[in-house]
C-alpha cells in the first residue's frame, strides 16, 4: 500500500540527493556571504529573482538589483552587458525598460540621466527578461529618492508601456525567497510581488501556503508598474496630468522633478564647459599674437 506520506519522502529523498549547490548557496546566504536583505528599507535596491539550473533540479533564489543614477546623457547602462555577462534577452529587457522611461518621463523634453542597474554578486551569465520590472521599481527608486522594502522580492516582465508580463519558475522563485526569509526569520510583512497572470499555476510547497495563511508570508499579484511601485514603497505612483507633470508628492511626480534637476544641472555643466573652451581658445589666440 502507497500513501501520500510514502510519495512525500520519496520526492523529499530525490531532492536531496540532487540540492547540494542549493543548500551551499542558503548557507552563503544565512552567513552574509551573499548580501541580501529581508527586512527594512533601502533607496534603489530591490530584491530580484532568480531561478537556477542545475540539470536534474530546479531551485529559486534572490538577487539584489541596485540602481544608481546621476547627471549624464548615457541613459540606461546594463553593467551585466559591459561585462559580457548578459545574454540577448536580457539585452532586449533593458532596451524595453528605456523605452518605459522614455515614454513616461521624455514626450516632451530630452531623458537627460545617466542610470546603472547591476545585478550584485551575480559572476556568472544573466539572461531572461523577468527582471526587467524589479529594474524599473530600482530606477525610480533612485529617482524619486524613495526607499523600498527589502522584505519584498520582485519577479515580472514589463513591455514598454509598462503591463506586467508572466514569467517562468513562479513556484521555485517564490520558495527559494521563503526559504531565506525563514531562515533570517520571518516577520510578516515579507513576500513577493508576481505577475497576475501566474496565479493559475502557483504549486509551492505547504510549508509556504501554511505560512501564507498564517499571515507569516504574502504573495502579491500585480498586472502594471504602478501597483508594483505602490506596494513596493507605499506610496502613490501618480498620475499624468493634463496640464503636464503628475500627481503632487507622487513617486513619479518626485521621479520628474529629479530628471528636471539633472537636465539643468547637465546644461549648466556644458554651459560652463564652453566657457572654459572659449577663455581657453581666447588666450591661446593672444599667445600666438605675442609671438608674432
Amino acid at each position: 500500500m502507497v500513501t501520500g506520506k510514502d510519495v512525500e519522502e520519496a520526492v523529499r529523498q530525490k531532492i536531496e540527493r540532487v540540492n547540494l549547490i542549493e543548500d551551499k548557496m542558503q548557507e552563503m546566504f544565512e552567513n552574509d556571504i551573499i548580501l541580501v536583505q529581508t527586512k527594512g528599507k533601502a533607496v534603489g535596491q530591490v530584491n530580484g529573482l532568480s531561478v537556477y539550473n542545475t540539470g536534474d533540479y530546479s531551485f529559486g533564489r534572490p538577487t539584489k538589483i541596485t540602481a544608481r543614477t546621476s547627471v549624464g546623457r548615457a541613459g540606461v547602462i546594463n553593467i551585466e552587458r559591459e561585462a559580457d555577462l548578459s545574454g540577448p534577452i536580457h539585452n532586449k529587457g533593458v532596451l524595453v525598460l528605456s523605452g518605459f522611461l522614455r515614454g513616461k518621463f521624455a514626450r516632451y523634453k530630452p531623458l537627460v540621466m545617466s542610470a546603472s542597474i547591476c545585478f550584485e554578486q551575480s559572476y556568472g551569465g544573466v539572461d531572461g527578461d523577468s527582471a526587467s520590472s524589479t529594474e524599473i521599481y530600482a530606477i525610480l527608486s533612485a529617482l524619486a529618492g524613495v526607499p523600498i522594502d527589502q522584505g519584498i522580492a520582485v519577479t515580472g516582465s514589463v513591455n514598454q508601456y509598462g503591463e506586467i508580463q508572466p514569467i517562468g519558475g513562479v513556484n521555485e522563485k517564490i520558495e527559494g525567497f521563503f526559504d531565506v526569509c525563514k531562515a533570517k526569520r520571518l516577520t510578516g510583512t515579507q513576500g513577493v510581488v508576481i505577475p497576475i497572470q501566474n496565479v493559475p499555476e502557483l504549486q509551492v510547497k505547504d510549508e509556504v501556503i501554511d505560512a501564507v495563511k498564517a499571515g507569516k508570508f504574502n504573495i502579491y499579484p500585480v498586472s502594471t508598474i504602478e501597483e508594483g511601485i505602490e506596494r513596493l514603497t507605499g506610496k502613490p505612483a501618480g498620475k499624468e496630468l493634463r496640464k503636464g507633470g503628475f500627481t503632487k508628492g507622487s513617486i513619479y511626480d518626485l521621479a520628474d522633478k529629479e530628471l528636471d534637476r539633472l537636465a539643468k544641472q547637465f546644461k549648466a555643466s556644458a554651459e560652463e564647459e564652453e566657457k572654459k573652451l572659449g577663455k581657453k581658445g581666447k588666450s591661446e589666440v593672444a599667445r600666438k599674437k605675442k609671438r608674432r
